[in-house]
């Protein structure tokens, strides 16, 4: 023990993917793959992403259509704004609380409930409403909700998983969120014509996904071990961002951040880029966000399962993730030059794959280039805040791109964000 009362340091573990030095369960300890933790981590993103994602995607915005027409688009780049700055905030802040934090239910596990709770509550006011200040400012709460699930859910893995393990883990998280991203999507354009419902929906998903996970992972009370107790030395290593060791993991970060604004401007306006940038009537996009959106789920799942037993056997995750990510680049090429509803499905394709293979890889490279076991919450969170703020800054940019160079503008700057994330991934060094 160290003088803070705080347990030492893990020993480096030697993996087939690089060196772990975060390994909290030893090799030893769980000789069996941990088929209800996996089952549970493939929940997890269902549980707040796909709910809270195809809300914000889909049905804000064309609930911002039937409020408003001529402010819709400014209206969903400020919801984005606002929330991000919340997001920002709450991640940080949640990751680092569910670390420290000590109960007879766990250190995760407040964190999933509340904000689960929150969330539900918070969609079902927003259904309920006709103002776009006031959903705006609802949804702040919403998003500090959605970042305490996501900062406290995550780093489930590495609490419970043993280094050997933690590919396949993250494969199924990986599949889980392919699922969470593209399947609710479809489920969220199903409501086009009854937004109040498809949001009342998204609210029950949440709850009924999130008590099927807390079952599933059977997190237990963690009041035997030792308490953190606040000074400086802990407050910079819980509530701070860390500093050693840590190039690349800021690197991963950095990677992360640049491929999910590149994606996300993309999908985001999904309706307007099929009613507005190529002119079909809402009945026709809903059908065309449909075919999109199965599509990319087909895919996506199919590339989310192989990847992450290809890259387990090829000992490399560092090069899948950067080839995703180009990927990613190159599927915003032909809806930038050719303005018909193919080049979006054809978008989807190569999205597809490079969203399935970066999902399910993209856990073990983020475990592997962790500083600490301790501080897993806060620096997971630290990852999750990139995903999170990629979605909602991804939104805010193509607010202003759209209003200043119009849709087609939109893909220009996607295919720019999705080459530095893949440099950025690309200079890593301690993963191969």
């Amino acid at each position: 023990m160290s003088q803070n009362n705080q347990p030492d340091e893990p020993k480096e573990v030697k993996t087939a993917v690089g060196e772990i030095t975060n390994a909290r369960v030893k090799d030893s300890q769980q000789p069996k793959l941990p088929w209800m933790i996996s089952s549970a981590m493939f929940l997890a993103p269902l549980c707040w992403y796909g709910p809270i994602g195809s809300t914000r995607s889909v049905l804000i915005p064309q609930l911002f259509s039937q409020i408003d027409p001529a402010q819709k688009v400014w209206a969903v780049g400020i919801l984005a704004t606002v929330a991000s700055i919340t997001g920002a905030i709450a991640n940080l802040l949640f990751g680092a609380f569910s670390d420290v934090t000590r109960s007879r239910f766990g250190k995760r596990k407040p964190y999933i409930v509340l904000g689960t709770i929150v969330i539900a509550i918070s969609l079902v006011v927003i259904a309920n409403i006709q103002s776009i200040p006031a959903i705006i400012a609802i949804w702040i709460i919403a998003a500090a909700a959605e970042n305490a699930i996501a900062a406290a859910i995550y780093p489930q893995i590495s609490d419970r998983v043993a280094p050997k393990w933690r590919g396949t883990v993250s494969t199924f998280y990986g599949v889980g969120f392919t699922i969470a991203q593209q399947g609710f999507a479809l489920l969220a354009a199903q409501f086009l014509g009854n937004v109040k419902f498809g949001i009342y929906t998204m609210a029950a998903c949440t709850v009924v996904l999130a008590i099927i996970h807390e079952l599933l992972i059977q997190e237990k009370g963690n009041l035997d071990e030792p308490k953190v107790h606040l000074n400086k030395d802990t407050l910079k290593k819980y509530f701070f961002f860390p500093t050693h060791d840590a190039r690349d993991f800021y690197l991963a970060l950095t990677g992360k951040f640049f491929m999910v604004v590149g994606s996300t401007i993309v999908t985001t306006f999904l309706l307007f880029l099929f009613t507005d940038y190529i002119g079909q009537s809402t009945g026709a996009a809903g059908k065309s966000i449909s075919v999109f959106s199965m599509i990319m789920l087909v895919i996506g799942v199919f590339f989310a399962l192989v990847g992450g037993p290809l890259a387990d056997k090829l000992k490399r995750v560092k090069a899948p993730v950067v080839i995703a990510t180009f990927a990613l680049g190159g599927a915003a090429l032909f809806p930038l030059f050719v303005q018909k509803p193919w080049a979006m499905f054809a978008y989807a394709v190569i999205a597809a794959f490079g969203n399935g293979l970066y999902n399910s890889v993209d856990g073990a490279l983020n475990m592997d280039v962790l500083p600490s076991s301790d501080t897993a919450g806060k620096d997971l969170g630290l990852i999750n805040l990139a995903n999170t703020l990629g979605q909602m800054l991804g939104a805010m940019v193509a607010s202003a791109i759209v209003e200043a160079f119009g849709y087609q503008a939109i893909f220009i700057f996607a295919v720019c964000m999705e080459i530095v994330g893949g440099v950025a991934i690309a200079m890593i060094k301690r993963v191969h």
